[in-house]
């Protein structure tokens, strides 16, 4: 142990900002606002993202599609010529060639059908893969921060549900969306060849069709967005619920949960059977007019053959086509309510995607300068975004040595564990900086910065994988041999294979299957691993009993040699060991020395001592 005696907050500042620290103006600047998503059903244009690199495919499934689209709009004619030149001329050799025809036909359009389903469920599946990976890809590197006004399980939903509706929307329902314009427009030009007037009449139930699919159709993009906002609600709910299990036995609230959860998916159902009402009108609307317009067309038509202006064949075709634009007509209508929804969920997808991370590497990101760890705190504020009233540090100036272990100490919320996340960025000061070996740790790259630095915490955790893979977690190139030393240096070898499977050993998810202490020594173990320039332990031992602390103990001894280290712990027993120890209150560093030199001073460090060594843990393990 480094000896020392006290000093003030005045007498160990080091000098405050450089004047090197303009250049870092660039790295304050607020990152730039990302656009506001499209409106309405254009916001679907942004899976083109996705889509894109597979235009070859997709340009495939255009063609299949166009064509078999288009061999459908032929048999009205087979059936004109059936009438007119079979059944009216009673030609039975012409209805067995219409016959074949019409079944090669359908062949061709088979094979097409297959084609353009396969294609384009393709192009669902890759849409779907292609978007959880960005997703979850932009979830990693978005900091901290950003989760706390998150919950997990709604972004956990939009990885699931949202994903699913647009799969459906690719996969499916662009592809009849299509089919069904081709066969619209096209029976449209082949109706107007066929009977102009005709056709206006029908066409006459098109403008009051139009304005309820405007009218309808922001009805149900609105209702859309809340049935998918009150699933990522009740996802949260469960989410929560079984990430607690033990607590929410524990006192009793299991009927409560279910309830909470119960309401969630009431709301969830009160919002999809409000959306039903809508989409039901929009469908009951398309229906009305497309078979409004049949009605017209028979009784039009069939006065038009009465009087010889047109022959039954020719009506028999009419009636064909107009019941092929009626149908796409109406499943464009349904159509057209499924993609306001998949709008609403892709725009939820993308409001992740284009999320700008706040901590990130700059542009010109300098590489760690060679060093043994000293950090250097210099004229740190902060204040959290979610609280920008309160100011968690104030003018915090502190250094630590290579090699030194210093203990931050001090009641609950004084900024200890803040001071600590700012090291390796998780979040960056309000003002002032942080260097680690000289370099404002702003203008380093971020992977490396954070390679540099290991921190455990008072709950570490753990994956459900392997022992091993835990260990290795931070290396994962390490060998075997590597895993098994930072393991003895831990002083958990020994356990690890006294278990059936050793190192392959299933920790479960969150370590489950370990003890407290068996997890904070898997925790030294990577830590020990990683082998970094600094350490970081948040309260690494507060939690655990003698025994295991001793266990602990001896293994942060071996971690601790030679290597800077920050120390978050209320133990007394892990304070003292500590080359020196700051005391933090309300964000401002009021004392810092040795323990002796501390106690001896009479200030809020003995204070808080005598305070919990008065009420010392049952273990017997005084607190600070």
């Amino acid at each position: 142990m480094k000896g020392g005696g006290v000093s003030t907050p005045s007498a160990t500042k080091s000098g405050g900002m450089s004047a090197g620290s303009d250049s870092l103006a660039a790295l304050d600047a607020p990152p730039a606002t990302p656009k506001p998503p499209s409106r309405g059903i254009k916001r679907l244009a942004r899976l083109s993202e996705v889509l894109r690199p597979h235009k070859g495919r997709f340009a495939l499934a255009t063609v299949a599609l166009f064509t078999g689209s288009s061999v459908s709009l032929v048999y009205p004619q087979a059936v004109r010529f059936a009438v007119d030149e079979g059944v009216v001329e009673g030609s039975l050799e012409m209805l067995n060639w219409i016959a074949l025809g019409l079944l090669g036909l359908f062949v061709v359009q088979a094979g097409l059908t297959w084609a353009r389903h396969y294609l384009m469920s393709w192009l669902g599946q890759r849409a779907v893969a292609e978007l959880r990976e960005r997703v979850f890809g932009r979830l990693l590197t978005l900091e901290p921060g950003w989760f706390h006004t998150r919950s997990t399980g709604e972004l956990v939903g939009r990885l699931a549900a949202d994903v699913a509706v647009v799969e459906g929307t690719v996969g499916t329902d662009i592809s009849m969306a299509l089919r069904n314009a081709i066969q619209l427009f096209g029976g449209l030009a082949l109706l107007f060849i066929e009977n102009a007037k005709l056709t206006l009449v029908m066409l006459a139930v098109v403008p009051p069709l139009a304005v309820g699919v405007v009218m309808i159709g922001r009805k149900i993009r609105e209702r859309s967005r809340a049935v998918q906002d009150r699933l990522g609600e009740a996802s949260a709910r469960v989410s929560e619920a079984v990430g607690a299990i033990e607590t929410v036995q524990a006192f009793g609230r299991e009927e409560d949960e279910a309830v909470r959860y119960a309401t969630g998916v009431e709301a969830a159902f009160e919002a999809a059977r409000r959306l039903a009402i809508w989409r039901g009108a929009f469908m009951a609307s398309a229906s009305f007019a497309g078979f409004s317009a049949i009605a017209l067309i028979v009784w039009v038509g069939g006065r038009a053959v009465a009087a010889g202006e047109m022959t039954g064949g020719d009506l028999a075709a009419f009636m064909l086509y107009t019941t092929i634009v009626a149908v796409a007509l109406g499943s464009l209508a349904n159509l057209w309510s499924s993609l306001q929804r998949a709008a609403g969920a892709t725009d939820r997808l993308f409001e992740v995607i284009d999320a700008v991370p706040e901590i990130r590497s700059p542009s010109d990101a300098k590489a760690l300068p060679a060093g043994q760890g000293e950090v250097r705190f210099e004229g740190v504020e902060h204040r959290y975004p979610t609280r920008p009233d309160a100011a968690v540090l104030k003018k915090v100036d502190l250094v630590l040595r290579p090699g030194e272990t210093v203990a931050l100490v001090g009641r609950s919320g004084a900024g200890k564990s803040t001071l600590a996340k700012l090291v390796p960025r998780f979040f960056d000061p309000t003002r002032g900086r942080v260097l680690l070996d000289g370099l404002d740790v702003r203008e380093a790259e971020l992977e490396e910065l954070r390679r540099a630095i290991a921190t455990v915490a008072q709950e570490p955790t753990l994956f459900s994988g392997t022992l091993a893979e835990n260990i290795a977690y931070g290396r994962p190139e390490a060998t075997r041999e590597e895993i098994e030393r930072a393991a003895r240096d831990a002083y958990i070898d020994a356990m690890v294979r006294a278990l059936p499977d050793g190192y392959e050993t299933t920790v479960g998810e969150r370590g489950v299957q370990l003890s407290g202490g068996q997890r904070q020594r898997v925790a030294l173990a990577r830590a020990l691993l990683s082998n970094p320039r600094l350490l970081i332990l948040d309260e690494a031992t507060s939690h655990l009993d003698a025994e295991s602390e001793a266990a602990i103990q001896k293994a942060l001894d071996v971690l601790l040699k030679d290597r800077t280290a920050l120390v978050i712990a209320h133990r007394l027993s892990t304070v003292r060991r500590a080359d020196r120890i700051v005391v933090l209150d309300q964000g401002t560093i009021v004392e810092e020395g040795t323990h002796e030199a501390l106690m001896e001073a009479g200030g809020l460090y003995r204070h808080l001592v005598e305070l919990q060594l008065l009420d010392e843990n049952a273990d017997g393990a005084p607190r600070v």
